[in-house]
């Protein structure tokens, strides 16, 4: 791993300080940055989460599709966890806390907000940063890569329905058009890019008599600083244009992060524990269960402010999901490695999948 990678809570904590504090001391700038939009999408976001993306996506290799037999049950996991379960324990922790617990403390609009920022978080599983979480406990990276393309392919159909049908279950008004076109901006557009872009290095790498994987390697390591960049700068725009709430409404940023820090345990646990269940090895298991647990933030935040708008409470639900996102996984992962020998002696006692 980069500098980058291995120091990556310290990055993000250093782009939220400095991202309030230059909301606090400039926030007409971050105001006008706001109004460049097109069809309610932010054009400056837009192109900081489509460089934050591509990179990544350059790594999806369709091919590994031929795979999806090998260890059906790490996928197995990886996407019931995913679209059966996830976004409908995070829409009801939603309903469960802002509508019934935290009822008499926040404003019913705003609670509806808060709801379909965590919906969006939900619905959206993790594509980049779980090559990170998967490195970090030493897992399998093809059977990752095969578990990440295959959730990508079914993002591109079921995001939008998924949203849709949960939002209006939360009572939020959906504008089609734009959730539409915000799944065709961040998750069609930089996967067909990226697709393109492996599919040049494949055939360049052949007629130079090169590993592909080598070629793929060398290229998203020289293009990995656009993506470093665009974290770093959304980061900091996010929490710059939340200034104002962050500072003035704390209690409201606690509100929002217990029922987001009990379904990221909570998913762990049931993908973790199916796992264990299972006899899945580690390298398999502990992948599973992290995609399960992370999710794309960088969709969640898109859609949500172009649905809601930059400074709406769906916004700032999905501005704290990145706040408890990387300490969290952090932790989560540190007690997958320490239980790695457990998991690798339980597989062995049946044939490995």
């Amino acid at each position: 791993m980069g500098i980058f990678e291995r120091y990556l809570t310290v990055w993000v904590g250093l782009a939220m300080i400095l991202g309030v504090v230059l909301g606090s001391v400039m926030p007409g700038v971050f105001q006008l940055i706001a109004g460049f939009e097109y069809a309610s999408v932010n054009l400056v976001i837009a192109v900081l989460i489509w460089l934050m993306i591509y990179p990544m996506m350059v790594n999806v290799d369709f091919g590994s599709l031929a795979q999806v037999g090998r260890r059906p049950k790490g996928l197995c996991i990886t996407l019931v966890v995913n679209w059966l379960i996830k976004p409908f324990t995070m829409a009801a922790l939603g309903v469960l806390f802002f509508e019934v617990l935290f009822r008499d403390w926040v404003d019913p609009t705003m609670a509806r907000e808060y709801i379909a920022g965590m919906i969006l978080l939900g619905v959206a599983p993790c594509t980049a940063m779980v090559f990170v979480w998967s490195q970090l406990v030493k897992g399998d990276a093809n059977y990752t890569l095969v578990q990440v393309s295959v959730n990508d392919i079914i993002m591109v159909f079921a995001f939008a329905p998924i949203a849709a049908w949960l939002l209006g279950v939360a009572d939020v008004v959906v504008p089609w058009n734009t959730l539409l076109l915000s799944v065709l901006l961040y998750v069609v557009t930089p996967l067909a890019a990226g697709w393109a872009t492996r599919t040049w290095l494949e055939k360049h790498a052949g007629r130079a008599g090169k590993d592909t994987a080598d070629a793929v390697a060398a290229f998203t390591a020289k293009v990995k600083p656009l993506s470093v960049m665009g974290l770093v700068a959304t980061v900091v725009l996010l929490f710059a244009l939340q200034a104002e709430t962050l500072l003035s409404k704390p209690g409201v940023i606690v509100l929002i992060a217990i029922p987001l820090l009990i379904q990221s345990y909570g998913i762990f646990a049931i993908a973790y524990g199916w796992a264990w269940a299972w006899r899945v090895p580690f390298n398999t298991a502990a992948p599973a269960a992290l995609i399960g647990t992370s999710n794309f933030f960088e969709l969640a935040v898109a859609v949500a402010i172009s649905l809601f708008g930059l400074n709406s409470g769906a916004a700032l639900a999905t501005v704290v999901g990145v706040l408890v996102e990387v300490p969290v996984m952090l932790s989560l992962v540190a007690l997958a490695n320490r239980t790695r020998a457990r998991f690798d002696a339980r597989a062995g006692i049946t044939d490995t999948l």
